[in-house]
């Protein structure tokens, strides 16, 4: 027999219900990685992984456990059925551990339309060094650049099959290829760093190795004499390399684990006003040629586009079926899954509603205050919503940038931040989170 990966999960499945499980779920992955880093114009490290991996989750009753492997031989798969069948008989009970209903199961899809691969063959290492060495070189050839700290590229394949015990079987495959550089400018205590990197699933689409580079020793000659903006409470502006963050705070609070755990700041808003009427947060997991995109979940349920907020209201949580049966929900085809653990709820391709102004016009339009565009550490009280960040970028004074800065904290209430959004109109589309620039007033900034 042939070891594709549906081979593979029904096997699993079959192993399952020889070894006494009631249901069973399966899921084999196998994928490539390349990696390429270089220094001073030479390879320094390169690494490539391939393999595949196996997971099993088995139901006794109320009863699960999940057992995963590397080796997909037959003697590993009954193995494995009997363990996970042991184990499962004598762990906790859980009412809302289940298989999908039959009549929820993703019954059409086609995955070829959401173009998560690129046919082209595999770019082969040397063509991954070129575009890690080109990027270096026009970095470094940049007047100010003291050194680069790192340049690379990397490519990666994986594909993925799903099974269950009442019917369903599914796969995809999605590819990905990047290209990275971090440059330094001055020496010493002086020295300053920013990057600049793309990644996309087709190489056509990739950013010229010679852009990247310029890019990132542009961003980090901008960053020379950084110093420690003042101290008080002004609005803060998200470039929008960073202004994703917010609403992966935001997305944390809404997830159903957290809501059943009941240690969320938003845990009573449902259906309440969360963001500017203005605003809106697209779920899309169909949108082509993005990193998130997936025509089922890891539970079999078809995917669909939802507004998880609707103008501004809040308008439901982000489910797998546990958490959806423990809030007496239906699930929102949000589950993901790995090999070595069961089903859990989170996002994908989101998107945030873009505004009319661009980046510049907010900055004018802050009159003072700083524009932050690299964060470092992260104190989120996950139950109030009370938000402490370490940020760097520059100081605004007259609606003009007038120095950069670093060293410094913004803190405020993401609850109340929200309300306060004023989003720009330069989100990246190809992004999995389409977020823009986002000004937030109202911050309290600690500094010198």
């Amino acid at each position: 027999m042939t070891n594709t990966l549906e081979t593979l999960t029904a096997a699993l499945l079959d192993a399952a219900k020889a070894a006494g499980a009631d249901a069973a779920d399966a899921i084999a992955v196998d994928g490539t990685s390349v990696s390429i880093d270089v220094l001073n114009g030479a390879l320094e490290h390169a690494e490539r992984s391939e393999g595949t991996d196996i997971g099993l989750r088995v139901m006794i009753g109320q009863r699960q456990a999940c057992v995963s492997a590397s080796d997909t031989s037959r003697d590993t798969i009954t193995t494995m059925a009997e363990r996970a069948v042991a184990m499962a008989q004598v762990a906790p009970e859980d009412d809302s551990i289940g298989l999908a209903h039959p009549d929820q199961l993703a019954q059409d899809w086609n995955a070829a339309a959401l173009d998560m691969f690129d046919p082209a063959p595999e770019p082969d290492p040397a063509t991954l060094q070129d575009f890690a060495q080109r990027a270096e070189a026009t970095a470094i050839a940049v007047e100010g650049i003291s050194q680069v700290e790192s340049a690379s590229a990397g490519y990666g394949q994986r594909q993925m099959h799903l099974a269950t015990s009442n019917g369903f079987s599914g796969g995809y495959k999605r590819s990905s290829i990047h290209t990275s550089c971090v440059a330094i400018t001055g020496t010493g205590a002086d020295m300053e760093r920013d990057y600049y990197g793309d990644g996309r699933i087709y190489a056509s689409d990739l950013e010229s190795p010679e852009h990247i580079g310029a890019m990132a020793a542009k961003r980090t000659l901008e960053r020379a004499g950084s110093r420690q903006p003042p101290s008080g409470a002004f609005p803060v502006l998200y470039d929008e390399r960073v202004a994703s963050s917010l609403m992966t705070h935001l997305l944390a609070a809404i997830n159903g684990s957290a809501i059943v755990r009941g240690s969320s700041w938003l845990r009573d808003a449902m259906g309440e006003q969360i963001l500017p009427a203005t605003l809106s947060l697209i779920e899309d997991p169909h949108r082509p040629r993005t990193g998130s995109s997936r025509p089922f979940d890891g539970e079999g349920l078809p995917t669909a586009r939802r507004a998880i907020i609707d103008d501004g209201t809040l308008t439901g949580w982000t489910l797998d079926l546990s958490t959806a049966r423990k809030l007496g929900l239906q699930s929102t085809a949000n589950a993901s899954r790995g090999t070595s653990a069961p089903p859990s709820p989170s996002t994908g391709n989101i998107a945030l509603t873009q505004g009319d102004k661009s980046l510049d016009d907010l900055i004018r339009d802050m009159g003072t205050g700083l524009l932050v565009t690299s964060m470092i550490g992260s104190t989120i009280n996950s139950t109030t919503g009370d938000y402490s960040r370490g940020a760097a970028g520059f100081w605004v004074e007259g609606g003009e940038i007038r120095y950069p800065v670093n060293e410094c904290t913004i803190a405020g209430n993401l609850r109340d931040m929200l309300l306060t959004l004023t989003p720009a109109n330069d989100a990246r589309t190809h992004l999995s989170r389409v977020v823009p620039s986002l000004l937030v007033e109202g911050l309290t900034i600690a500094g010198k």
